[in-house]
C-alpha cells in the first residue's frame, strides 16, 4: 500500500537528543507532526485496534506509538497520563474497505493517515465483525477489553467501578443491575483481594467475555459515556490513572471511533 508501515523509532537516535514526535515516525504534516507522542495516545490507538481488529497489529501504528511513547516517558519528556492536543481534538480512527477481495485497513490520527495495510487472512477475535455495520456499543467495547492485553489483569475495585459505570450507561439504569456484569466484577474484586495466588484470581477476561449476551441492554458509545466511565475509573484508583487498554480506555476509543464515523465496512 502507498502508506505502508510506519517507521520504527530508533532509541539511540532520540533518547539523548529530543523527544520522538509524530513527524519522526509517520508521514504526517502540520501541528500533528510536531506533537510529542505520549503514552495515552498510544493506549488510545491500541484500544482502537483491539476494538476494530480484535488484536493489536504487529508492527502497526499502535505498536510504533507505544515504542515511541515508552522512550519519551523514560526520558521524562511526557507523563504517563499526558495526551496530545491532536488526539483530544480529532481522535484516532480506523477505516476498513475491500479492494479486489482484500481487506484494507487504514488508521488515522487527527484525520491524517498513519498506517495502511492488508489485514491478515485470519479470523479476527473482535466482537466487531464484518456484519456489524452499526457503531460500536458499550457492550462491544467491554468485550474488546477482555480480548486486549489488559484481559489477563486481575479485577480490582477500580476495574469494577468502571464496569459498573459502563453497565449503567448501557442499560440506562441509575443502579447496578442485580446479578449483572457490574455485580460480578465487584464480587471478583473482593475475592481477588483475599486471594494470594495470582493464578487463582479472576481476570477481566473472565468477567467480560461475551458480556453483550449477559447485559440487560446496550447502546452506542458516546463521548459522554466515555467521560463517565473514565471518571469512575479515575476516582477509584489510588494514583488517579486509568489502566492501559483497560475498560475506560476501550470505551473512550470506541467513543472516538463512533464520533468520527470513519470506520466503513464494505463487505
Amino acid at each position: 500500500m502507498s502508506q505502508g508501515q510506519p517507521r520504527r523509532p530508533v532509541a539511540d537516535q532520540y533518547m539523548e537528543q529530543e523527544p520522538i514526535r509524530y513527524g519522526d515516525v509517520f508521514s504526517v504534516t502540520g501541528e500533528l507532526a510536531t506533537e510529542v507522542i505520549p503514552p495515552r495516545d498510544a493506549a488510545t490507538m491500541q484500544a482502537a485496534e483491539n476494538i476494530a481488529l480484535g488484536q493489536t497489529q504487529r508492527g502497526g501504528p499502535a505498536a510504533v506509538m507505544q515504542s515511541a511513547a515508552d522512550l519519551n516517558e523514560e526520558a521524562g519528556f511526557v507523563s504517563h497520563q499526558e495526551s496530545t492536543t491532536s488526539i483530544r481534538a480529532g481522535g484516532v480512527n480506523i477505516r476498513e474497505s475491500v479492494v479486489d477481495g482484500k481487506r484494507i485497513v487504514t488508521e488515522y490520527v487527527d484525520g491524517q493517515v498513519v498506517g495502511q495495510y492488508i489485514a491478515p487472512e485470519v479470523p479476527m477475535k473482535s466482537p466487531i465483525t464484518a456484519t456489524n455495520r452499526e457503531a460500536i456499543t458499550i457492550g462491544e467495547a467491554l468485550e474488546a477489553t477482555a480480548l486486549s492485553g489488559a484481559g489477563d489483569k486481575p479485577v480490582d475495585r477500580t476495574d469494577a467501578a468502571a464496569i459498573m459505570a459502563a453497565e449503567m450507561r448501557a442499560t440506562g439504569g441509575s443502579e447496578v443491575p442485580p446479578g449483572g456484569v457490574g455485580s460480578a466484577a465487584q464480587s471478583a474484586a473482593v475475592r481477588n483481594e483475599r486471594t494470594m495466588v495470582d493464578e487463582e484470581k479472576i481476570t477481566l477476561s473472565d468477567v467480560l467475555a461475551h458480556v453483550t449476551e449477559k447485559m440487560e441492554g446496550d447502546k452506542v458509545v458516546t463521548r459522554v459515556d466515555a467521560e463517565g466511565v473514565i471518571g469512575a475509573e479515575l476516582r477509584n484508583d489510588p494514583d488517579m490513572v486509568t489502566t492501559p487498554g483497560g475498560v475506560a480506555e476501550m470505551v473512550a476509543a470506541a467513543a472516538s471511533v463512533n464520533q468520527n464515523r470513519l470506520r466503513t465496512m464494505s463487505f
